[in-house]
């Protein structure tokens, strides 16, 4: 009998995260859905219950007792963790570096990248120990360019980059696979979160047809669905509409 993988995604209760975690539960992928909001976290366990196996985990990734303490509390049956989506993450603020706000870089740094770390250090090494696993963290177009004003964020997305990269070399001796997935535009709550709720945030994505979560979801399923000698190490994902961080064709 084929046993099903498990999945755990964080980031879970909205955007790319929830989407994803649809995306597997179609394929009828085991799923771990982590995320700071209960109640929506219970609302998607709900909807995807009929379809599969769903835990939840209601934490926040950048609390670091919070992450290990949450994974130690893992029923037996979603203890060995096959699949790794490391989604969390937030743009808090776009200002100029002299202009910044310390409590949005802290932000930035704590959920994109260090809440990255615990999550992976708190899951890798079962990965390690059974020599299998796949590990995919969401990146950002920001992570390959800087723009005006995206100082911390394109900082911590060129991170999320390199850690990448770095997890790859070294866990290629477990024949674990490491894969970045990089989207540009994405029409999410992400702006909303950005601008804090401000009226500029609504004007984002007017214009032109931005990529939609299932569009980034479609392409992780597609990463983790390749045979075992095939690794999707790293993909950009533009809307056709963009081609640059500054470079956007919007319909006047």
């Amino acid at each position: 009998m084929c046993m099903k993988k498990i999945a755990l995604i964080t980031g879970a209760t909205s955007g790319i995260g929830r989407a994803t975690a649809h995306e597997f539960a179609k394929q009828g992928i085991h799923l771990i859905l982590c995320g700071r909001r209960e109640e929506r976290l219970q609302t998607i366990k709900e909807a995807l219950n009929k379809q599969t196996e769903v835990h939840t985990l209601n934490f926040d990734v950048s609390d670091k007792k919070a992450v290990f303490e949450a994974i130690e509390s893992l029923p037996d049956h979603f203890k060995t963790i096959d699949i790794l989506i490391n989604n969390a993450g937030n743009a808090h603020g776009l200002d100029a570096i002299h202009e910044g706000d310390l409590k949005d870089w802290e932000a930035m740094m704590d959920s994109n990248v260090k809440g990255l770390l615990y999550v992976s250090k708190a899951i890798i090494p079962q990965m390690t120990k059974r020599r299998s696993g796949h590990v995919i963290n969401i990146g950002s177009s920001a992570g390959k360019e800087v723009y005006p004003k995206g100082n911390v964020y394109c900082a911590s997305k060129h991170a999320v980059l390199a850690i990448t990269e770095g997890m790859r070399m070294d866990l290629n001796p477990f024949g674990i696979k490491v894969s970045a997935i990089n989207p540009g535009l994405v029409e999410t709550e992400f702006s909303q979160v950005r601008f804090k709720g401000e009226t500029i945030a609504n004007n984002v994505y007017k214009g032109y047809k931005a990529l939609q979560a299932n569009d980034v979801a479609e392409v992780i399923y597609f990463a983790i669905s390749r045979p075992a000698h095939v690794n999707i190490a790293d993909v950009l994902m533009f809307c056709t509409a963009q081609a640059s961080s500054t470079i956007v064709k919007k319909e006047i």
